[in-house]
């Protein structure tokens, strides 16, 4: 083990801590940072306390003690142990505690002040999750106000190290040199035609082929293993093993994939992005990745989180190829050109700039931080993500009008599980017994769904795995509640409590919903849930292409009975609406949840707010053009528009579409008395009504900058016709323009006209921006032309110095 990378740098490393509260170490794959350094850690007198080492994913933290512990001679539980949600191997004699994310938040809310900690080691940093961005600013906090000798190791095979040296400029770094074994990096493009999974399998059958030793083979997601799974199962000689790896694996099942293959035997491992780092898979020699990975977006205007399939950055290619040489040399294949791989990002983004940030919203209020801003981030959260998580923290009750955790909320932090169904819990114990019972295996069961297969969460209680029971009784035994008998008469109240936004209303086609939040749904058409005109949705998932959310875990819903249950997700409003066959309002008593009306009566006398306030609703889902815009209207509101664009400095009023509709009721309200349907709608004066948008000032300015119309030499008053994209124009005969030696302007100045002269007959005959260029020129062709046609009329030599006329000459002379 001496011979370890790290142990070059142990010294320095050791030096450091002693120094500074903070130290930064980089090690490469495969360098002993997370196997061996703990351990030279715990040796160090100085450290009387608990070391605690922070791993991302649970089947890191568990492998990482077993190996630890092993190399003490000892079993997990005693000098090193673990701890993860539903699973804990730690005894009196611990020291060395590996232990992932979310334990780590609450042992830091449970006592910040860690007084028997002495170090605390946050390993393969450069994941950048959520909850490791949240325990570094936690940890700093502690630092900075509790605990000043409280030591901080900051670790990972591809440290952002710049970005995490401005971020903490007082933080010493250490590097570590990498192992010697060289990997050999390759590059292949698939073939633009075919299914992915199996052109993966071609090259992975091909590699296996020409190739000694065991391969690791990273794919995107579940769904991809199965189906490489199922190419390579029946090609493949017997004496290789296939070996899926992912999180929702059983132990026996992850430890197959990990542990060395019985002599004479080789393996492939199926593998997500959970083999990136922290694992040492024995007797790995041959890397294919497939240059892509599926993470999870948050979208903070419809609450829901979509999976997307994209290319992984550089960082992470470094870290997939390096698993080919952790214990000899080996050889990588990149399933992208080499072009495309350094094109690649540096880094991949940081979790918290693409999460749900509600439950690191709820853990901050519990720290007592009302304010982002007081706390230091790496990355800042985004301000939307923030708003959308006080908006539904609001909703579900943890958290007053002024942001302030209130009685509810601060149960709800004390679950330490996803808002949501922290309130679902707290509702639930404050219930009997079977309820809170219920709502414990619910959680379970929503936080490590069933991955396919039946979407019933009724079901799923009536079939529970071994891991949900041992989560509930996990949880209940925290939070002292008293096992009872499962209910499932319960679920629908329970989850509504959680998930009110998410109530499902049958709609269309077969399959498709409308939630109670506006957004759509569906159900897989040959689902039994399909039958239900009402769900209530716990697990939804955005797919990429669809604008509906698929509906992965559901159960049936009454609405009447969850209104005499929940009174408070029930809303009575008064609607009043259009009738789209007969084109006018009708008034309605509604109950609705969020959008959805479970129970509609018709209304007899409503008010004239009421029919106006529906009317404007209309309008606005409608857009403007419902209203019946005449030309003197529309052209009223094209000066306006080019009035904003050619007279800036001065105020005008926005109105464009979302102007207009933003104003309903300054500028169309007044003048909707006694509308009630379309055909009155239709006739409103729209002019009249815009005038109110300006003031008496404006109008003023408005008719003498930008007029609707201009008094030609003859003393004619003619129509400008003005235009969003083009000149303003000036239709006008052509006899009458004699006189008038340039061009016309409006907007003091700035803009010519575009003059389309017109012959007497009214018939165009030239347009122009230069008048007085034209009389020197064109007109020439244009008198010869004319005479022929109108002897009668007047077409004299020098037309710019010439008396203006509407007659022929008969009648000049007559």
């Amino acid at each position: 083990m001496v011979s370890l990378p790290v142990s070059e740098v142990l010294e320095s490393l050791l030096n450091a801590l002693r120094q500074s509260p903070t130290v930064l170490l980089q090690a490469p794959p495969g360098a002993g940072k997370s196997t061996w350094l703990p351990l030279r850690l715990l040796e160090q007198p100085w450290l009387v306390g608990r070391i605690i080492m922070l791993e991302p994913r649970r089947l890191a933290a568990r492998n990482v003690a077993q190996r630890l512990a092993q190399q003490r001679n000892e079993a997990v539980g005693d000098t090193v142990g673990y701890r993860m949600r539903s699973e804990s191997l730690s005894g009196p004699n611990t020291r060395l505690e590996v232990v992932t994310e979310g334990v780590l938040i609450r042992m830091l809310q449970q006592d910040p002040m860690l007084e028997d900690v002495s170090l605390i080691i946050l390993d393969e940093f450069h994941e950048r999750s959520l909850q490791a961005d949240l325990a570094l600013s936690l940890l700093l906090d502690v630092q900075g106000g509790l605990r000043d000798d409280l030591k901080l190791l900051i670790m990972s095979a591809t440290l952002d190290n710049l970005k995490l040296q401005q971020f903490l400029p007082d933080a010493p770094v250490i590097n570590a040199e990498g192992r010697s074994f060289p990997v050999e990096q390759n590059y292949i493009s698939l073939p633009a035609s075919g299914y992915f999974e199996e052109k993966v399998a071609v090259v992975a059958r091909q590699l296996l082929n020409h190739h000694q030793g065991s391969m690791l083979l990273f794919l995107p997601g579940v769904a991809e293993i199965k189906r490489v799974y199922n190419y390579l199962s029946s090609s493949l000689p017997d004496y290789i093993d296939l070996c899926p790896l992912y999180g929702a694996l059983s132990l026996s099942e992850q430890q197959k994939a990990i542990l060395p293959s019985a002599e004479g035997r080789r393996k492939v491992v199926l593998a997500t992005n959970i083999a990136e780092t922290s694992l040492t898979i024995d007797g790995i020699t041959l890397v294919i990745d497939s240059g892509l990975e599926r993470v999870a977006r948050f979208d903070a205007k419809s609450g829901l989180t979509r999976l997307i399939t994209q290319r992984i950055s550089k960082a992470s290619m470094t870290q997939r190829s390096g698993r080919a040489g952790r214990l000899s040399a080996g050889a990588a294949w990149h399933l992208l050109a080499k072009e495309q791989a350094e094109r690649a990002a540096e880094q991949g983004e940081p979790e918290i700039m693409q999460a749900d940030l509600s439950g690191m919203l709820l853990e901050l209020l519990q720290w007592g931080c009302r304010d982002i801003n007081q706390m230091r981030w790496l990355d800042q959260p985004p301000p939307a993500s923030i708003a959308a998580a006080k908006i539904l923290l609001t909703q579900l009750g943890a958290i007053d009008p002024q942001g302030a955790l209130t009685a509810f909320g601060r149960q709800m932090a004390e679950v330490g599980s996803d808002p949501r169904l922290a309130a679902m819990i707290v509702y639930a114990k404050n219930q009997r017994a079977a309820c809170a019972t219920t709502a414990l295996l619910l959680a379970a069961i929503i936080e490590e769904p069933p991955r396919s297969g039946v979407r019933d969460i009724g079901y799923w209680l009536t079939h529970s795995q071994p891991q949900w029971n041992k989560r509930a009784r996990q949880l209940g035994q925290r939070l002292r509640i008293s096992n009872a008998n499962v209910d499932a008469d319960e679920v629908p109240f329970l989850l509504a409590v959680g998930y009110f936004d998410r109530i499902a209303r049958k709609r269309g086609e077969e399959g498709r919903y409308l939630l109670a939040n506006g957004m759509g749904a569906q159900l897989d058409t040959d689902d039994g849930l399909c039958r239900c005109d009402w769900l209530v949705a716990a697990n939804l998932l955005q797919g990429a292409n669809s604008p509906d959310a698929r509906i992965l875990l559901a159960s049936v819903l009454d609405p009447e009975a969850l209104a005499l249950r929940l009174p408070g997700l029930v809303r009575q409003q008064s609607a009043i609406e259009w009738d789209e066959e007969k084109g006018t309002l009708r008034a309605w008593q509604r109950q609705q949840i969020g959008r959805l009306i479970f129970k509609a009566a018709p209304l007899a006398k409503p008010s004239e707010q009421q029919l106006h306030s529906a009317l404007l609703d209309w309008i606005r889902t409608q857009g403007i053009d419902a209203l019946g815009w005449d030309e003197d209207a529309m052209q009223l509101r094209t000066r306006i528009m080019c009035a904003r664009r050619w007279l800036a400095q001065e105020q005008w009023p926005d109105v464009s579409d979302d102007g207009l509709l933003a104003t309903l009721e300054t500028w169309l309200l007044p003048s909707l008395n006694k509308v009630r349907d379309i055909k009155s709608l239709k006739q409103v004066n729209l002019s009249e009504a815009l005038g109110r948008l300006m003031d008496w000032q404006q109008r003023q300015r408005l008719d003498k900058a930008l007029p609707a119309s201009y008094c030609v030499p003859t003393g004619s008053w003619l129509p400008i016709r003005y235009d969003t994209e083009r000149q303003p124009a000036l239709a006008v005969r052509l006899q009458e323009m004699f006189g008038e030696k340039s061009t016309p302007s409006i907007a003091d100045g700035r803009v010519p006209l575009i003059v389309e002269l017109l012959s007497p007959a009214h018939r165009p005959l030239q347009i122009t921006q230069d008048l007085a260029a034209f009389w020197q020129g064109a007109y020439k062709e244009v008198q010869k032309e004319m005479k022929g046609r109108y002897p009668k009329h007047v077409w004299p030599d020098d037309p710019a110095n010439a008396t203006p006329t509407r007659k022929t000459k008969r009648f000049q002379t007559g």
